[in-house]
């Protein structure tokens, strides 16, 4: 398995320098984001990451199906991730609409449009990708908290149009995680696998909280040696949301994060 460096580990790196930072330091993946690439234009990105021998390992992210447009934006998400050459875009489903309490509901708007999207993903050489998130998100992010919720929405759809997404982060306290990934591997689901660490106590920004690789509590490498074990031989995204990360020089936070993925993933 390769390491990838999403692009939000290094929030305030420029596209520009990301890539050539990334070339420099021999790292061949990235997984990018769709608000910096439309920023930059997405032509320009996907000729960028070209030109530095970068492949797109995912774009983050689809989702939100609470949304009105939700449909026409994921639509734009997979022609962008067709555009860039990502075989994988990432899919955070959104909370519950304002008001609401019905997370049933909730869940099968999900797989409603997942049903929608699926073939259209299919057309375009683009999978779609499941991520639970961690249950604290269920309510005004992720109203898929489980591995099981995403593999049973992924269940009635093509593997190759519609898989799950691994997370350390969002995973790590799951008991069934073992054997989702099992399951997972067995039903071709998995799609991408992403680490990140669980710090406690948790920062004050919940959301910016993931800890760097090796000073949380998340079991890396038995991840690893699960996800191995499906047969799954794609990359590793390093997928860190943390203020302390983002303040420091793009290189420096590239440098630190794969010596900590050498160390505790690899």
């Amino acid at each position: 398995m390769r390491f990838s460096l999403n692009q939000w580990t290094t929030r305030h790196w420029p596209l520009p320098d990301l890539a050539k930072g990334c070339a420099a330091a021999g790292v061949t993946g990235v997984g990018l984001w769709r608000e910096p690439v439309a920023e930059y234009g997405l032509e320009r990105a996907a000729s960028l990451v070209r030109d530095h021998g970068l492949a797109v390992t995912s774009l983050c992210r689809g989702g939100f199906f609470q949304e009105e447009n939700a449909v026409a934006d994921n639509r734009r998400a997979i022609e962008e991730a067709a555009a860039l050459g990502a075989p994988v875009l990432v899919l955070v489903s959104g909370g519950l609409p304002g008001g609401s309490r019905d997370l049933d509901g909730s869940r099968a708007r999900v797989a409603d449009i997942l049903a929608e999207l699926a073939p259209y993903a299919g057309e375009h050489g683009v999978r779609l990708a499941i991520e639970p998130l961690h249950p604290m998100f269920c309510s005004d992010r992720c109203v898929v908290a489980t591995l099981a919720q995403a593999l049973d929405l992924a269940a009635p759809l093509p593997a190759d149009q519609v898989g799950v997404v691994i997370d350390t982060y969002h995973l790590w306290w799951d008991p069934d995680a073992w054997h989702g990934i099992e399951r997972a591997g067995a039903e071709d689901r998995l799609a991408l696998f992403q680490v990140a660490d669980w710090v406690t106590p948790l920062p004050a920004g919940v959301l910016t909280g993931r800890g760097m690789l090796g000073d949380g509590c998340v079991e890396l490498r038995r991840f690893r040696d699960a996800v191995a074990a499906t047969g799954y031989d794609g990359p590793v995204e390093v997928e860190i949301f943390n203020d302390d990360l983002w303040s420091m020089p793009g290189p420096d936070a590239l440098a630190l994060t794969l010596s900590r993925f050498t160390r505790h993933v690899a």
